[in-house]
């Protein structure tokens, strides 16, 4: 990691759960952080905790809706004036909500295409354009994707939610695949995790707070700190080696 010191990360939904392990995580290792979310209470907070345990990096709090692409471009504009841009970029944000293909309602569909497919496109194109402007050539962009992105799920409130993770999956190989016909090695990775346990099925089945305790008493689930190693793994890795899909579940989940 020592090649990272120093240098721009962009987390997005930094505020919990994932999100905010990866970014803390990242500024243990000395990089400048820039984590966002709709709210950035929590972000500050965790940015203050990391300047007391003294670790080298730091974390900004940046607030943006990443269902806004005025926002996702107003916050880019912003890291390369104040930061001169982005080096890794973590697509972290994602949720689920309980709509099946045959009663949901369009607004829950729009809203899970809107973050977890088009916002973390346009994070990435936007996160090239900053590496290219500044010929960077050893960036990455990390996918926090889900095994939901690799198999279906047997439960109609998650078929949706699939669907977009496995848009995920494709994005991710039409991403490496493109860098590569643009002569970059500029990586694409995507990280792919069971269960975490972590606010998701607390706010994915927020009007049945017993059914989302449920999901995470029934085994031993991976922590958010599981999949925040996972990123340093990624990151640590030498320069030519191109670490496609990292899939990881609790040793106990059955699929």
């Amino acid at each position: 990691m020592e090649r990272w010191k120093g240098r721009v990360a962009l987390v997005t939904g930094a505020s919990v759960g994932i999100g905010a392990a990866v970014a803390r995580a990242l500024v243990q290792q000395g990089m400048r952080v820039v984590g966002c979310a709709r709210n950035v209470d929590k972000i500050e907070k965790l940015a203050a905790e990391c300047q007391s345990a003294g670790y080298s990096g730091t974390l900004i709090p940046y607030k943006c809706d990443l269902s806004n692409e005025e926002e996702i471009l107003s916050m880019f504009s912003a890291i390369k004036t104040l930061h001169q841009g982005v080096d890794v970029c973590i697509n972290n944000a994602g949720l689920a909500h309980n709509e099946p293909l045959l009663s949901g309602k369009t607004e829950g569909w729009r809203n899970m295409i809107d973050v977890n497919v088009l916002a973390l496109a346009i994070c990435t194109r936007e996160a090239y354009k900053s590496m290219k402007e500044r010929n960077v050539d050893d960036g990455q962009i990390i996918n926090i994707n889900s095994m939901g992105g690799h198999r279906m799920v047997p439960s109609a409130d998650e078929h949706f939610y699939c669907a977009t993770k496995y848009a995920v999956t494709a994005l991710t190989e039409g991403l490496r695949q493109e860098l590569r016909e643009a002569n970059t090695h500029i990586r694409a990775t995507c990280i792919s995790p069971g269960i975490v346990e972590t606010e998701f099925a607390f706010r994915h089945h927020n009007s049945d707070p017993e059914k989302a305790a449920a999901v995470y008493e029934s085994i031993k689930c991976l922590k958010a700190e599981d999949i925040a190693s996972a990123v340093t793994y990624v990151l640590s890795a030498p320069p030519h080696v191109q670490i496609g899909d990292v899939q990881m579940r609790p040793v106990e989940q059955v699929s």
